[in-house]
């Protein structure tokens, strides 16, 4: 993994998602700016209830009223993608704010993005087919990860050690 790479990514998000909310008159508040901070990162998927989490370590009094805002404010303008994850959970990014395949867990909701590359032909031919204006699309593959396989197979007693290491 780049890391170099991704910090220029991060980077480059934020600068967007900066640069269309001036644009748009948008306050850009320390904390609303804490909130670009984290999803521009792109690292995993987080809830709003995590990206509160990471927010109050530099900012202690942001109330989960303003993380929903900002993220409402950034699904408005499509400058994050909502993902909604089986059983009423959603999580969202902001370092591909388009749409693009996922695979997700149904035991621990972990959401990984998936390289399939462009999905332009496929698009054009269900537009073809079927007549319909294609105007957003999304892909998502559900099942159980690895991790959750494992502990699946394990018996109570080795669970519970795992847990305590």
């Amino acid at each position: 993994m780049n890391t170099h790479s991704n910090s220029e990514n991060s980077l480059r998000r934020m600068e967007e998602m900066v640069s269309k909310l001036r644009a748009l008159e948008f306050r850009l508040t320390p904390q609303r700016m804490a909130v670009l901070e984290v999803l521009a990162a792109g690292e995993g998927h987080p809830s709003v209830k995590e990206v509160h989490e990471i927010v109050k370590r530099k900012f202690p009094t942001t109330s989960i009223a303003t993380i929903y805002k900002t993220v409402n404010l950034l699904k408005k303008i499509n400058e994050i993608l909502e993902i909604s994850i089986p059983g009423g959970s959603k999580r969202y990014e902001g370092g591909k704010p388009f749409p693009h395949p996922h695979v997700i867990c149904t035991r621990c909701k972990k959401v990984i993005d998936l390289d399939l590359g462009p999905l332009e032909d496929i698009t054009t031919r269900i537009a073809d087919d079927t007549g319909f204006e294609i105007r957003s699309h999304r892909l998502d593959f559900f099942g159980v990860c690895g991790d959750c396989k494992c502990r699946e197979k394990l018996t109570p007693k080795q669970r519970r050690q795992r847990h305590d290491k």
